[in-house]
């Protein structure tokens, strides 16, 4: 029996925000594919399996990419590093977004851009050995326009360099790293924050992405900071984590048990 042959999935994520549409996603940092599987369900645009700080390697990260594609929730991995092999590795798993860690120059991000890009764009090398499953057989032919490229913005140097990185060809979308950010200002880090600083920083790298059509991320943990950059014009917001969801409902509901009124 032939092959099916079936087009490259769509980047849904990717191509709403080249139409200027907010996506929503989540953190995945338990190393298990049916938490991904269950947070895929709950609808949100995308996931992004995290393999710089969570738990997980990369055996875990492919079934949890394979938990994602039962549904059209858009399927993210972070790397760990700037690493062409990382990230060529993910992608061939069947990635269709890398988040890569602190990208500080306009060389690293074209470093980061060409590892995600086949020739004669890019230097991917070709393999997509769940890729082409996941996405379609004619997976190679396309990818260079589904595949989304997320650079962190989170030191000193990269805001340095802010503008030069966003000119960057390729890069789909820059994301704000928080608590490093906060780091980088001198500030202790917290998460979500309301410094007046660390506000107006935020919000320039947002005007800077902007400028140069790259569309604004941002790490949240809260309903309220999510929404304030929604409003803000944010198009990748991340509301939470699979760890941050666990640990708060069951505090809320052992708390509501212990404290009844």
């Amino acid at each position: 029996m032939p092959e099916r042959q079936q087009e490259m999935r769509e980047n849904l994520s990717k191509n709403r925000w080249k139409r200027g549409e907010a996506t929503v996603g989540a953190w995945l940092t338990i190393p298990s594919g049916h938490s991904a599987e269950l947070l895929a369900h709950q609808g949100f645009d995308w996931l992004c399996i995290d393999c710089q700080h969570g738990l997980v390697d990369f055996s875990a990260m492919v079934e949890m990419l394979r938990a994602i594609s039962t549904t059209e929730t858009t399927p993210f991995v972070r790397v760990a590093a700037n690493d062409p092999a990382e990230i060529m590795r993910a992608l061939d798993a069947g990635a269709y977004g890398i988040v890569i860690p602190l990208i500080e120059t306009a060389a690293d991000a074209a470093r980061a851009v060409s590892a995600c890009r086949y020739p004669p764009v890019g230097t991917r090398s070709s393999g997509p050995i769940r890729a082409s499953l996941y996405g379609g057989s004619d997976y190679v032919s396309r990818a260079n326009d589904e595949i989304a490229v997320i650079a962190m913005i989170e030191t000193a140097a990269a805001l340095e360099n802010l503008d030069a990185i966003l000119a960057t060809p390729g890069l789909d979308a820059a994301y704000v790293g928080p608590s490093d950010l906060a780091y980088a200002l001198g500030m202790v880090p917290t998460g979500d924050n309301s410094e007046p600083r660390h506000v107006e920083t935020v919000e320039t790298i947002r005007a800077a992405c902007e400028r140069h059509g790259v569309a604004p991320g941002i790490h949240t943990g809260s309903v309220d900071f999510s929404r304030r950059w929604l409003a803000d014009g944010f198009r990748m917001i991340t509301l939470g984590s699979d760890t941050g969801f666990l640990r708060g409902r069951a505090r809320e509901q052992l708390q509501a048990l212990r404290d009844p009124g």
